[in-house]
């Protein structure tokens, strides 16, 4: 048809005009053709009456009654061929062909599906799959032109374009994410619901931030080769679960449109405790064939994750990504504990070929591990061999399971062998390592048992991947995975890392002080490989071990003076049924410290040691103890005073005088003697020592009046009988027996020298008899002096002169004769004393008696001198008053005595 002319040029002129003022400002165009084509494009969301386009001008059609075609042609007319889906979107003028937005407003989200393209057709209302972009939303409708002269069926196609009208929305209001506390630096962690936006193009997702970063996190996007975006959570400083275990933030998604929409979501990042070993795979990738006319239940793959942990650390999980379509999901199914991926409905025509399964390995506090399994269905002509397990042993989901004490031989499973087409011959073999062996069972055909070869080893391998290969004649083959798990029984015992367990610890320990953590391992698996710890029977009831964690205590001081060594069993009991143990020895040795002082065994020691005892000879031994051990008990002796006379012998602790000891110089000495230990700091003791010296008879008495052999006393004879003359006066050094003296006359010479006599106690002198006119004269007594020494007496004597006359007229007279040798007889008569001394001759064997009791006299030494000396004292003052009274008796007043003539002159001793 040719182009309008005339008026009819000026009407379209006008409606262009018209459509631009209308259409201009949405963006609206229409590209126009002679062809039956005519495509239009909008913005969704239009409100109604906004023109689309106008056919009949972009047909180049007459004019609808025009005035110079008004009465040559007939009116045209604009009839959509169908008021399908499309066509409740737009109102068609029939008379001019205008194309306007009806009330139902058009969203370009709901209409189109941006997965797949989908176009929506007019006229049949049916979707279609093809597009002419991966952003095109068309709107088809079919209008046909009347009358017959004009008739056409036009395809209107209407492109929708996408406008902002939509906000990026997550999936979940809440986001949880989990973290490891060593998680380093730059680890990224992607979020799996990332948000959604129907918009199209830029106006869709752009990017994404964190409202709050805490200073440890950012956000990072990647694109897939799919156009898709998706957060991740990246790591950017150091986490501590113990400062803060959870960070709540929130995620903004930003797209792109002018203005931007933005829509959130509250995003909780979990801080989990250290796990130091994650789940990982050996492979990142997993390819798989499987036969299009696979059965259900097929075992398509098993992927396995190893985790070093123990515990529940260790236990795996397994997940599809998100990412995985839920067509696939459905089609596989996967065993999030053991990881095995069985088909779980059937292959038909319309199954797609080719799937990607994104698997997860879910570790406690990890990071997933990935692995990607492709898994490519075949169509196949001829079905494959079939093989059909019949277990015999314990069976669970595909996983056999065998204790490790089964005996050798034992049958596992029947393996049926078959050609489901029953043309070819079908041959089979055992694919993997392990104890074990597939053998034909006879007689029967195509049939094979599985049993075991070796015995089974928990502590060695805990499972088995083994597989069971069949194939055709013509190399079809089929593979039949079976998974063989060892129980675990309880044949190991409690092994100790040390069966002597030497130990030590000093003394003087804080209670409950730590001794050692015992370690034994067990090598068999739960229950029956952990291990308690008990004391045995002999240990003492203060030793205490924990029963879980093997810590060895002491529950007391220890002391190791009262116990130095300790040696007892303890146990290491599994809890398996029945219970197996060890046992190990303890052998603790307490360490000495320096906490006790050097111990006297006595606090004062006393010794009695004879005077004239020789230099450096042993006057006795200290003995002194220290309970500590080693050098804390070496002891070193000293002499704290008198050190000048005395030394100690450090190692045996002899104490010696230096110079031989005169008791008649001293009598006693005191010392202090210290015992030093060899710790450090040293401790110290002291200890007081007496020495008494016992008295040796080694002084005979000394005489102290009469002075002189020389001396006289005058002797009136008017002196009454019984009157005392005069005394004799003698001291003895010595001390005990050995200072009592005795006095007695041993030689007589005068007129009647019998008329006086002794005391033997005191030397006192009394006239026995009344003197007669012929008993004048000088009269000599010769007097012995002795003491009671043992064991041989001393003595000494002493000549008494007594002039008996009434005066002294011729003092040269009295000399001459003194001075003459007296002719003396000596008596042997002992003098008679009430304190006899013995002079027996001991035996040998009784010294030691007599030297106790003679130390037992001297005891008393120190106050006998003193009351001797009070005595000497006393004695001269009343012989001075005797010697004044007897002058006043034999002396005449008329008497011409030179008082100085009664001077005493020394007496000579003579020891006898």
């Amino acid at each position: 048809m040719g182009p309008p002319g005339g008026a009819g040029s000026s009407g379209s002129l006008q409606h262009l005009l018209l459509f631009l003022l209308f259409v201009g400002p949405f963006n609206c165009f229409a590209s126009y053709s002679r062809a039956t084509e005519l495509f239009y494009s909008l913005n969704e969301g239009l409100p109604a009456g906004v023109l689309i386009g106008s056919l009949a001008r972009d047909l180049r059609l007459p004019a609808a009654g025009g005035q110079n075609s008004a009465s040559l042609q007939p009116p045209l007319s604009f009839t959509l061929a169908s008021h399908g889906l499309g066509g409740q979107y737009v109102q068609l003028d029939n008379r001019s062909g205008e194309l306007h937005t009806s009330a139902v407003e058009i969203d370009r989200e709901a209409l189109c599906v941006e997965s797949s393209g989908a176009t929506i057709l007019g006229g049949s209302a049916a979707v279609s799959s093809s597009s002419p972009s991966p952003e095109s939303c068309l709107l088809l409708l079919d209008v046909l032109v009347l009358p017959q002269e004009y008739f056409r069926l036009v395809k209107v196609k209407i492109a929708i374009r996408d406008v902002n009208d939509n906000a990026p929305r997550f999936p979940v209001p809440h986001i949880r994410l989990v973290v490891p506390e060593n998680a380093p630096v730059n680890t990224r962690l992607a979020i799996e619901h990332p948000a959604l936006d129907p918009d199209m193009g830029t106006n869709g997702v752009q990017t994404y931030r964190l409202r709050d970063n805490y200073g440890v996190f950012t956000l990072d996007v990647e694109e897939n080769e799919n156009g898709e975006r998706t957060p991740y959570l990246i790591v950017m400083g150091a986490l501590d679960r113990e400062t803060q275990d959870e960070y709540v933030t929130v995620i903004v998604a930003e797209d792109g449109g002018t203005p931007p929409l933005v829509g959130s979501a509250t995003l909780t990042i979990g801080i989990s405790d250290i796990n130091d070993n994650c789940p990982q795979f050996n492979d990142l990738q997993l390819n798989v064939t499987l036969y299009g006319n696979s059965s259900l239940g097929t075992h398509v793959a098993t992927v396995h994750a190893v985790d070093m942990d123990l515990g529940s650390n260790a236990q795996i999980t397994y997940s599809y990504s998100q990412k995985v379509p839920q067509p696939s999901r459905d089609l596989f199914h996967l065993n999030e504990s053991t990881g095995a991926i069985t088909l779980s409905n059937n292959v038909d025509g319309d199954t797609p070929r080719l799937h990607r399964l994104i698997i997860l390995g879910n570790g406690p506090g990890c990071i997933p591990a990935v692995i990607t399994v492709l898994v490519t269905i075949i169509k196949v002509m001829m079905r494959p061999p079939e093989v059909v397990p019949r277990f015999i042993a314990n069976e669970v989901e595909g996983v056999v399971y065998l204790k490790e004490l089964e005996p050798i031989n034992t049958p596992v499973a029947f393996f049926t062998i078959k050609d489901p087409d029953e043309k070819y011959k079908v041959s089979c073999y055992l694919d993997g390592d392990g104890p074990f062996r597939l053998s034909p069972y006879k007689p029967y055909n195509n049939e094979y048992l599985l049993e075991t070869t070796k015995p089974l080893d928990f502590e060695t391998q805990q499972l088995y991947e083994i597989s069971v290969v069949a194939w055709n004649s013509e190399g079809f083959h089929v593979k039949k995975a079976v998974k063989i798990q060892i129980l675990d029984d309880n044949d190991n015992s409690p092994v100790f890392s040390e069966q002597l367990i030497e130990l030590s610890i000093e003394e003087n320990n804080v209670p409950n002080a730590f001794l050692t953590k015992l370690h034994a391992t067990d090598a068999d698996s739960g229950e029956r490989g952990q291990v308690s710890y008990f004391l045995g029977p002999d240990a003492p009831s203060y030793f205490a071990l924990d029963k879980t964690t093997g810590v060895l205590t002491v529950s007391t001081q220890l002391d190791r003076e009262e116990k130095e060594k300790y040696r007892y069993t303890v146990k290491a009991v599994d809890s398996g049924f029945p219970p197996r143990e060890s046992i190990a020895t303890v052998t603790i040795t307490v360490l000495d410290k320096n906490d006790n002082s050097p111990r006297f065994i006595n606090k004062d020691f006393s010794f009695f040691v004879p005077e004239n005892f020789p230099g450096f000879g042993e006057i006795g031994v200290i003995s002194v103890t220290d309970a500590d051990a080693g050098q804390n008990g070496w002891v070193a002796l000293s002499v704290l005073n008198g050190s000048d006379i005395f030394v100690i012998d450090t190692g045996k602790g002899v104490l010696r005088a230096k110079v031989s000891l005169d008791r008649e110089q001293q009598s006693s000495y005191v010392l202090w003697i210290e015992a030093v230990d060899g710790g450090d700091p040293a401790l110290s003791s002291t200890a007081k020592i007496t020495i008494l010296l016992l008295d040796i008879n080694d002084n005979p008495p000394l005489v102290l009046f009469p002075q002189s052999n020389m001396s006289y006393l005058l002797v009136l004879p008017s002196t009454l009988p019984g009157s005392p003359i005069t005394e004799v006066y003698a001291v003895d050094k010595d001390t005990g027996m050995n200072a009592v003296i005795a006095y007695s006359i041993i030689g007589r010479r005068g007129p009647r020298p019998e008329s006086f006599r002794i005391d033997p106690k005191t030397g006192n002198i009394t006239l026995e008899e009344s003197l007669m006119q012929n008993d004048y004269g000088l009269y000599r007594l010769l007097v012995k002096v002795s003491d009671h020494g043992y064991p041989e007496p001393l003595h000494s004597t002493v000549m008494v002169n007594l002039f008996v006359n009434d005066t002294v007229s011729n003092e040269s007279y009295i000399e001459s004769l003194l001075r003459k040798e007296p002719d003396i007889s000596v008596e042997e008569k002992q003098p008679q004393i009430s304190i006899e001394p013995t002079h027996k001759k001991m035996e040998s064997a009784s010294c030691m008696p007599t030297l106790v009791a003679l130390s037992i006299i001297s005891l008393g030494s120190i106050a006998l001198v003193t009351g001797m000396g009070i005595y000497i004292c006393l004695r001269k003052g009343k012989r001075h008053h005797r010697a004044d009274e007897n002058l006043e008796v034999q002396i005449p007043l008329n008497g011409r005595i030179n008082l100085h003539m009664l001077e005493k002159k020394p007496v000579e001793i003579s020891n006898i």
